[in-house]
């Protein structure tokens, strides 16, 4: 791609740019294609993003005083040499490429790039392929590589390649939509295909033999979007590891990016322009400063077409003119924001222009945007100080919301209000103005010292300034007063300030009472949080897990509680397994109705009262009558359902009642089934309630569980069904450790209520 000096010949010097030099579109294309030939090399190499690799670019040529795109065909050149590492690549400088610039390339090298890239520029990207084939792919063991773009039928269209007969390239010049092959399958996808043995049989891919490795990578865009597909190939079957992978991720990158920058400037070559006078027109109705910038091909530097109203108050001279002497302050930026938003295509931006503004210096302008509108035409969009407000726009836009409008002519000494301002300090209407500098005496004296170091920054930075002050008027009372004020600038000189006044009293007072209001409603959500806290803690210590299954007479024993989805709706779940006198033991569970600390607490006194109860030896539906009695008589109207269970162990008979509950589920040889008994009615629900219940004789080797209906319920499903599939996943955990099918069964629980949960597992020894 470049070509050598003889030997002998004397080396030139670095190429300078012409100050006001403009090349032609051929000239301008080429350029365009180095810059992009050498941010995607310095992607590949450095693993940066676009936008990092340009600002890269940018830095280089700032410090070697060269043009970007000069620097780019010094890089380009220079390829071959080991690129900078990673870390330095955050650094402003590519210091083998600059030197080797000021070493010696001369005219025929740098012709060589030139012509390397001006050769991308054209109707493929033949060159390109043969550059990442010779410098990337080549190395890699890889023979060929076909680049293909979408175009607008949803074609794949070949664009460029290299190591392909001719024959071959045009058989593959189109890809059809329809055809269902590793290239359509990759670009729809966007997921690269590694076929290390070629491809499948059946398909075809482009290559030497139909068993030889072949690579299929999408190319995407900006934002992510495809632009195309590239195929490389190798003469055989190859290894493609994971660094073979990335390498070639990365180069196949570099054709991602010309490809994508080519298609931008070739849509906007082929869409629809505004007219000329319609797009002046259009300038001309906006209220802050614009100019339609021409940049000629060549011999002159950007001529201003078209200003609006207010951008001719600010420029020197009419249009048309030399941007130079439109703008002398700010001509050299603007031009380099011009030249990259054409070659380019894209809008650019910037916050500030000149980038540092100094006092005594011409103003500047802020919030520049620049849009090309054609090859050749941007529109320059700004906001500045220089922008001479309208006061009777001020004076009207008083009467919404509270506004007044101030202005202050400095040449002159005056100064003008409307005619709300007044009342905003306590003046009359046929008061005389009072600049802003005089303003302190109307103010508070704790805020005369902050109004007067704002107007000073105001006057020495010409920065925007915004504050509240409080006016105390003759009648009585104090007003807040938000006072926001920016420099007026003709030709970079202030001659005045302008801007408004605003009453923010209402919003003062609203904003105190809604602080007031958040503090008690941070209170209040702080005193509920600490509730829940509490009850949580309180159900924990009364509910305690049993992290390791227990022995107790004739039984193992395993309990497991997970509490509710979101802590603070602590439930009443509850469970319990109390030896009684004789080898008895009493097994419980049981649901009080609610959630949070009234459930944690009504729980907690349930647990205890059926502990206390049991030790009478009473049965269980005794038991059970009592606790109703009870549960009536402390209040807050708290129901439950309760199962309350009687273990025997020298006759393994097990005598349980329910108030309400879930039957037990039993596995026993392996087999699922629910012991249904009478519910009878909730605990809480009525008075002189008769419990019955039920007595059943279990085996060794048994399995029963009690649980509550966290476990089981779903919204809107049958509750049959859910018991159904409880006991589906009982009997496939039926072979495991107590401990272990507890805790699967609650991993596995069907319920999605984002209620807590108790489980007891009870298997007979």
């Amino acid at each position: 791609m470049t070509s050598e000096p003889e030997d002998g010949a004397e080396p030139a010097g670095p190429v300078t740019r012409p100050t006001d030099e403009l090349r032609g579109p051929r000239e301008r294309r080429t350029r365009q294609q180095q810059l992009d030939l050498a941010t995607g090399l310095l992607m590949a190499r450095l693993g940066l993003a676009p936008a990092e690799a340009l600002e890269q670019l940018a830095a280089v040529a700032e410090a070697t005083g060269q043009r970007p795109e000069e620097v780019a065909a010094d890089l380009l050149h220079g390829s071959d040499s080991p690129p900078v590492g990673a870390a330095a690549a955050r650094e402003p400088a590519l210091p083998q490429a600059a030197e080797e610039a000021d070493a010696g390339d001369g005219p025929d090298a740098r012709e060589g790039s030139e012509a390397a890239a001006d050769a991308v520029a054209g109707e493929d990207l033949d060159e390109l392929a043969e550059a990442l084939l010779r410098d990337g792919l080549a190395p890699l063991g890889a023979c060929g590589v076909l680049v293909w773009r979408q175009v607008a039928s949803d074609c794949l269209e070949l664009v460029g390649g290299a190591g392909h007969s001719r024959l071959e390239r045009a058989h593959w010049q189109l890809v059809s939509p329809l055809w269902d092959g590793p290239l359509r399958r990759a670009f729809a996808t966007g997921t690269a295909l590694w076929l290390a043995d070629g491809p499948a049989a059946g398909q075809r891919l482009p290559g030497p033999d139909r068993h030889a490795a072949r690579a299929v990578l999408p190319l995407h865009g900006e934002q992510g979007l495809p632009v195309g597909v590239a195929a490389v190939c190798w003469p055989g079957p190859t290894r493609l590891d994971g660094e073979v992978r990335g390498q070639l991720a990365s180069l196949v990158e570099v054709a991602a990016h010309v490809l994508a920058a080519r298609e931008r400037r070739a849509e906007f070559r082929t869409s629809a322009q505004l007219p000329r006078p319609v797009l002046t027109s259009l300038l001309d109705l906006l209220a802050h400063p614009a100019i339609l910038l021409h940049r000629p091909a060549a011999g002159a530097g950007p001529v201003v077409e078209h200003a609006n109203r207010t951008a001719r108050r600010i420029c020197s001279g009419c249009a048309p003119s030399a941007l130079e002497q439109a703008l002398p302050y700010a001509h050299v930026p603007l031009s380099e924001l011009l030249e990259r938003a054409l070659e380019n295509q894209t809008p650019q931006t910037a916050p500030q222009v000149p980038a540092e503004h100094h006092p005594g210096e011409p103003g500047t302008l802020v919030n520049v945007r620049v849009l090309p509108v054609g090859p050749e035409h941007a529109a320059v969009l700004w906001h500045s100080g220089t922008l001479e407000h309208s006061f009777s726009v001020l004076r009207v836009a008083g009467g919404l919301g509270g506004l007044g409008a101030f202005e202050d002519d400095l040449t002159t000494g005056t100064s003008r209000w409307s005619e709300h301002a007044f009342t905003f300090f306590g003046l009359p209407e046929d008061a005389d103005p009072v600049p802003l500098s005089g303003l302190a005496r109307l103010v508070d004296p704790a805020d005369a010292d902050e109004l007067t170091t704002a107007i000073t920054r105001l006057i020495r930075r010409q920065d925007e300034v915004k504050l509240v002050v409080r006016a105390r008027r003759a009648q009585g009372g104090v007003r807040r007063v938000q006072i926001v004020a920016e420099p007026l600038l003709t030709h970079g000189t202030l001659t005045g300030i302008t801007g408004i006044f605003q009453d923010v009293t209402g919003q003062y007072h609203t904003e105190a009472a809604l602080a007031a209001t958040f503090d008690r409603l941070t209170d209040v959500q702080e005193q509920a949080d600490t509730r829940h806290r509490l009850a949580l803690q309180m159900q924990r210590a009364i509910v305690p897990e049993m992290p390791e299954p227990q022995r107790l007479p004739g039984l193992e024993v395993a309990a497991r509680y997970r509490p509710a989805a979101q802590e603070y709706r602590v439930g009443g779940d509850w469970y319990d397994v109390l030896p009684l006198p004789g080898d008895r033991v009493m097994v419980a569970v049981g649901d009080l109705a609610g959630h949070g600390i009234e459930a944690a607490t009504g729980m907690v006194a349930l647990r205890n009262a059926l502990r206390g109860l049991a030790v009478t030896g009473e049965s269980p539906a005794r038991l059970l009558h009592w606790l109703n009695e009870l549960t009536l008589r402390t209040g807050g109207h708290l129901t439950a359902t309760a199962l309350c269970a009687i273990f025997e162990p020298g006759t393994r008979r097990l005598t349980w009642s329910s108030a309400g509950h879930l039957p037990p589920l039993l596995l026993r040889e392996g087999r699922a089934r629910l012991l249904e008994s009478d519910r009878n009615v909730l605990l809480g629900a009525a008075a002189d309630v008769a419990y019955r219940e039920t007595s059943t004789t279990l085996r060794a080797q048994d399995t029963l569980v009690l649980y509550t209906d966290g476990l089981v319920e779903r919204r809107g499903a049958d509750l049959r069904q859910s018991l159904a599939l409880l006991g589906r996943a009982a009997q496939d955990l039926a072979g495991n450790e107590l401990g272990d099918l507890a805790d699967r069964l609650l991993a596995q629980a069907t319920g999605d209520t984002e209620d807590d949960t108790s489980l007891i597992a009870l298997r007979i020894r």
